[in-house]
């Protein structure tokens, strides 16, 4: 049966905020920047902000919306990764949806054991073999923090591993501005250069900013070097409402989207026309119920997304997470529900599929099952065919209304069109109890382990891999 990959909606058919609505928040943004600022930690990127407009008063720039507005009139609608071979693999505009796993769970929770435990370098590379495999994950991340390698470069390691077991596009993410260099290093050694990476990028920066209105240092600094190297970034500031920001929607979106035209400024100021992704996730309340940072809640779905499609800019979005803790029934709920969501609402790049406990812990098996859920979205959501082909009406006029259609040929050329699933169980009762009763939970354990016993990575070549080796052991001195 065929996979859904590269079936697509034509057109968003839904969008949590219209055009009027965006337009408020983002004349509200514009105000936020011009009259309160955001308090940017690097003397750099204040350096190019007020060289060029803005007003700076020690950390806080205040930017006037012209600059803004010039800004947005030069920064691309797309974003182009490749794969390793250099051939475009995702394009990351309009309603394009590519999903992908997220990074840095410090746990996981075993498939051969069903325990949760901390996270160790194999089981990066276990991840990262997984999401190479199945086939509606479009993009790669780490997955976990590996807990038996030098802290200080963990991120050098699980890079890595990444370019040694995938050839997806990756999505990297590093705690210090000097580990993006480092990346950015190693994907050049594997691309065969600077200029043939730039041409061509298979992968791309997450750049986490503290909040909309706190620029840290170490994420203007990756903005800047990123738009200077000429690759593109996902530029990323989260709030939480109630927290660091008002508690209502409108407002903590506001004040988030005010961070991110502030990436988007400083990167066209560095160089116009750098690709830049915008967050698809967040800007609503924060659970102040729990005080704990859930990765799927009601409130904030679209959002987010609604203020990119406004802005025709690519989305950094967020799905087939929960902050369940085991696969039980809120795990298969709040990871089909993000995942429906942030690609009903045209998100283009979602990540975290297999998060568990608010970014806490990662799951292989879940990572499968949300495999299986993106294929049935997919397939749920692409324009239907109807051609003469399709209707068929000469097979109707043929058979008629008591035909053997089950028989007929028309019926063998299509019937391997629609969407099956690998994990779901659709057989009757006595079928499903002689082949074992199993769960879905089981049944992914079991894809997982077949996936992990047969994969074999598309190897680099031996020099290329003994060169990211130098990287990370010159990084580990």
């Amino acid at each position: 049966m065929p996979t859904t990959v590269g079936w697509r909606q034509e057109d968003g058919p839904y969008s949590r905020m219209g055009p009027r609505t965006c337009e408020r928040i983002h004349m509200a943004s514009l105000e936020v920047l011009e009259r309160v600022g955001v308090e940017v930690h690097d003397e750099k990127a204040r350096q190019i902000l007020g060289d060029n407009g803005a007003h700076v008063d020690d950390l806080r720039v205040r930017i006037p919306s012209t600059m803004v507005e010039r800004a947005l009139d030069v920064t691309p609608s797309r974003l182009t990764l490749c794969d390793r071979h250099g051939d475009v693999a995702i394009r990351a505009w309009g309603y394009e949806t590519a999903f992908g796993g997220g990074s840095d769970c410090l746990y996981v929770l075993d498939h051969r054991t069903g325990q949760r435990r901390k996270a160790v370098l194999q089981d990066v590379r276990e991840a990262v073999t997984v999401m190479d495999a199945l086939p509606e994950i479009d993009f790669v991340m780490s997955a976990f923090l590996p807990s038996d390698v030098d802290q200080q470069v963990y991120d050098r390691y699980q890079m890595e591993v990444m370019l040694n077991q995938t050839t997806k596009p990756i999505v990297f993410v590093t705690p210090d501005f000097e580990g993006c260099m480092t990346m950015v290093e190693m994907c050049e050694v594997v691309a065969g250069g600077e200029e043939a990476f730039r041409r061509r990028p298979f992968a791309t920066c997450y750049i986490n900013v503290t909040s909309g209105l706190v620029a840290n240092e170490e994420a203007t600094q990756k903005c800047i070097y990123l738009a200077e190297k000429g690759l593109p970034m996902l530029y990323i500031p989260l709030n939480a409402g109630g927290v660091n920001a008002p508690t209502t929607t409108a407002g903590c979106m506001a004040t988030m989207n005010a961070g991110a035209l502030l990436g988007i400024v400083l990167a066209q100021l560095v160089r116009p026309g750098t690709a830049v992704a915008v967050p698809g996730w967040n800007g609503g309340p924060y659970n102040l119920k729990t005080m704990v940072g859930n990765y799927v809640l009601a409130d904030e779905q679209g959002v987010a997304t609604s203020m990119g499609k406004f802005y025709d800019l690519p989305v950094f979005g967020l799905g087939g997470a929960t902050d369940s803790k085991v696969l039980d029934q809120q795990c298969a709920a709040e990871a089909a529900l993000s995942l429906f969501t942030a690609h009903l609402n045209g998100a283009n790049l979602v990540h975290d599929c297999g998060f568990m406990d608010a970014g806490m812990q990662g799951s292989l098996q879940l990572m499968a099952i949300a495999n299986d859920l993106i294929g049935f979205i997919r397939a749920a959501t692409v324009p239907v065919e109807v051609s003469e082909e399709t209707l068929a009406l000469d097979v109707v006029e043929e058979l008629g209304p008591t035909g053997d259609y089950l028989s007929h040929g028309h019926t063998y050329e299509h019937f391997r069109e629609p969407y099956y699933s690998k994990l779901a169980d659709k057989r009757q009762y006595d079928d499903w109890a002689s082949q074992g009763a199993t769960t879905m939970e089981e049944r992914a354990a079991k894809q997982v382990e077949t996936i992990l016993e047969s994969r074999e990575p598309e190897p680099l070549p031996e020099d290329v891999r003994e060169a990211l080796r130098e990287i990370v052991e010159r990084q580990s001195e």
